[in-house]
C-alpha cells in the first residue's frame, strides 16, 4: 500500500470518529452498559373455600364481617360475575386443577375414578401443578392452618408425588417461587357438629336465628333459619382464616410478591344450590389481589368461567399456557371477554342427572336431559341435611307457597330460561313465554354448539360398570360406620337403575 493511500485511509477513520462523537453528544450523555435483569417470578396463591356463596361483607351481606376478604377486595380485583363450570366439589377442582371442562376430560361425574375403573386425562391435558413445577416453583396444598395436606378430590389418575412439593413453601430453595393452594371447608363447618362448636367460640357474636334474611324459595321455619345462621357463622370464620394466611405471608416476607386469589368452589350445600346450576349453586365469589396484577379495573364484570384461573396463574408466572387449554387467561393483553358461561351438573354420588345451562348477558338457560326424574331425587348427602327433612315435610302438608315448591317437584321441564336482571331467584320460567321463542332457540343452538365444540362427554350416559366401580368403595366405606345408612345407598342405587331401564 502506498504511502499516500494509508495516509488517506487515516484521514477517513479520523473524520468518521469525529462525526461519530458528535452525534452522541447532541444525542446527550452515554448511558452506562446495561446489564441484563429479570423480575423475580411472583408467587401465586389460592384459597378455596367449600360451599359458599355470595355471602362476604364485600358482596353486601350485612350479617358478617369480613374485614380479610374485604381487604383483598377492596385493594384488588373484583370479578362480580364469576361462574362454577360444575356445582359439586370433585367436578369442580377437576376442572379447575387443568383449566379444562369437566365434561371434556371425562371428569364429570362426582367422585369417579374412586373405584378399580379410572379415569386417565387426555393427552396435552397437565395439571396445573404440575406444570408449575416443571418451570422452577416449588408447589404446595394445604388445609387452612397449613398443617397438613389440603383436599385435592380430581376425578381422576394422578400421582400426589407429582404435583405438590410439601403442605407450604418453607422447603424452598432461596428465593424460589411458589404455587400454594389452601382449602378451606367453609360452609362445611355448619354440617360436622364438632367443627361448627369449635368455629361458634372463636366468633365474637354468633348469627342470631331470628334476623337472617332467607332467599324467597325456602320456608320460613326455625331449623332452617338455624341453619343459615350457621352458614353466615361458617363466613365469618373462613374469614378468621384468610387473615391467618395473610399474616403468614406477611411473617415469611413473601406477601409484597404474591398474588392472591380467593374464591369457592361453589354455592351453598342447600336445596337450590350446590349440585343444582341456579345462582345459588354456580355463582362464586372470585378475587384477585397483589401488586404484581397488571393494571386493571377494581371491579370487572366480565363472564368469567372459573377454569379461567388456570391460564391467568399461568399467565401472570410467565408460563406458556398449554394450546388445548380452555381456560383464558384475565388480565393478558388480548383478553376477550366471554359471550357465555356453560356449567354442568352429571351424577353426583349414587344419584344420576345430566343437566346444562348457560348464563348470557342478563338470560339463564337451563337444560334438563332427565325431565321424569324429580329435581331432589334420592341421595344421601343431601337427605342429611337438616333442612330436608323439613322441606319435605312440608311439602307433603301442602304448606309451601309456589316459589318453594319449584324444587319439590317430580319432575322437571325440559328447558328453564329466567331473566335474571328482572327474576334474580329464578322463580319466573320463561320458556313457554310466546316472546321467548327465538331467544329461546338460540340459547338451543349455543347449548348444541358448546357440546360439540367442547367434546361434551355428558351426551354419553355413563357406563353402569363405572358407576359400580365408584359406588362400592363409596358404600363399604359408609357400611364400617353406619350400616343402615349404606343399605339406604344400596336402595337408591337400585333406583337409579331401575329408572334407567324404564328410560325414566
Amino acid at each position: 500500500m502506498t504511502a499516500n493511500k494509508s495516509q488517506t485511509m487515516k484521514t477517513q477513520l479520523l473524520i468518521l470518529l469525529l462525526s461519530s462523537f458528535a452525534h452522541i453528544a447532541e444525542a446527550g450523555p452515554v448511558a452506562p452498559p446495561t446489564q441484563p435483569t429479570s423480575k423475580p417470578a411472583p408467587n401465586i396463591v389460592w384459597i378455596l373455600v367449600d360451599d359458599m356463596s355470595g355471602h362476604f361483607g364485600y358482596q353486601g351481606e350485612p350479617l358478617v364481617s369480613t374485614p380479610n376478604v374485604d381487604r383483598l377486595a377492596r385493594e384488588g380485583v373484583v370479578f362480580t360475575h364469576a361462574y362454577a363450570t360444575a356445582p359439586v366439589c370433585s367436578t369442580f377442582r377437576s376442572a379447575l386443577i387443568t383449566g379444562m371442562y369437566q365434561t371434556s376430560i371425562g371428569a364429570h361425574h362426582h367422585r369417579s375414578s374412586r373405584g378399580d375403573l379410572k379415569i386417565t386425562l387426555p393427552n396435552g391435558v397437565v395439571p396445573i401443578p404440575q406444570l408449575f413445577r416443571e418451570a422452577g416453583y416449588y408447589t404446595s396444598n394445604a388445609n387452612a392452618a397449613g398443617t397438613r395436606p389440603g383436599k385435592e378430590d380430581y376425578n381422576f389418575a394422578y400421582k400426589k408425588q407429582d404435583l405438590y412439593d410439601g403442605v407450604d413453601w418453607s422447603g424452598r430453595r432461596v428465593n424460589q417461587p411458589f404455587f400454594a393452594q389452601f382449602q378451606l371447608s367453609g360452609g362445611k363447618h355448619r354440617n360436622i357438629p364438632s367443627n361448627y362448636t369449635r368455629i361458634r367460640s372463636e366468633l365474637t357474636t354468633p348469627i342470631d336465628p331470628s334476623i337472617v334474611d332467607l332467599p324467597p324459595y325456602y320456608p320460613d321455619h326455625p331449623v332452617i333459619r338455624e341453619d343459615w345462621a350457621a352458614y353466615l357463622d361458617s363466613v365469618n370464620y373462613t374469614d378468621i382464616e384468610v387473615g391467618k394466611i395473610i399474616n403468614k405471608l406477611q411473617e415469611d416476607d413473601c406477601l409484597n410478591n404474591t398474588v392472591i386469589f380467593f374464591f369457592t368452589d361453589h354455592g351453598i350445600s342447600h336445596a337450590r344450590g350446590k349440585q343444582f346450576l341456579y345462582e345459588e349453586g354456580l355463582r362464586i365469589p372470585f378475587v384477585a389481589w397483589g401488586s404484581k396484577l397488571p393494571e386493571s379495573e377494581s371491579v370487572r364484570e366480565d363472564l368469567i368461567a372459573h377454569i379461567d384461573l388456570a391460564a391467568t396463574s399461568l399467565d401472570l408466572a410467565g408460563i406458556p399456557i398449554p394450546t388445548k387449554m380452555q381456560g383464558r387467561s384475565l388480565f393478558s393483553n388480548d383478553f376477550q371477554s366471554r359471550s357465555l358461561v356453560v356449567s354442568a351438573r352429571d351424577r353426583c354420588d349414587e344419584t344420576v342427572d345430566h343437566i346444562r345451562s348457560i348464563r348470557n348477558k342478563n338470560f339463564k338457560y337451563i337444560r334438563n336431559y332427565l325431565p321424569q326424574r324429580p329435581y331432589l331425587q334420592p341421595c344421601n348427602y343431601k337427605d342429611e341435611k337438616p333442612f330436608m327433612p323439613v322441606l319435605r315435610q312440608l311439602h307433603a302438608a301442602g304448606k309451601l307457597n309456589a316459589a318453594q315448591s319449584l324444587i319439590m317437584a317430580d319432575t322437571r321441564p325440559i328447558e328453564e330460561l329466567y331473566n335474571l336482571e328482572l327474576d334474580p331467584w329464578e322463580l319466573n320460567n320463561l320458556a313457554h313465554a310466546p316472546s321467548q321463542q327465538k331467544r329461546l332457540r338460540a340459547f338451543r343452538g349455543m347449548l348444541s354448539q358448546w357440546e360439540l365444540e367442547t367434546m361434551d362427554q355428558g351426551r354419553v350416559a355413563e357406563d353402569t360398570k363405572m358407576y359400580d366401580s365408584d359406588m362400592k368403595p363409596y358404600v363399604e366405606r359408609v357400611r364400617r360406620r353406619q350400616p343402615e345408612k349404606a343399605k339406604t345407598i344400596e336402595r337408591n342405587i337400585a333406583l337409579m337403575k331401575r329408572w334407567q331401564q324404564a328410560g325414566k
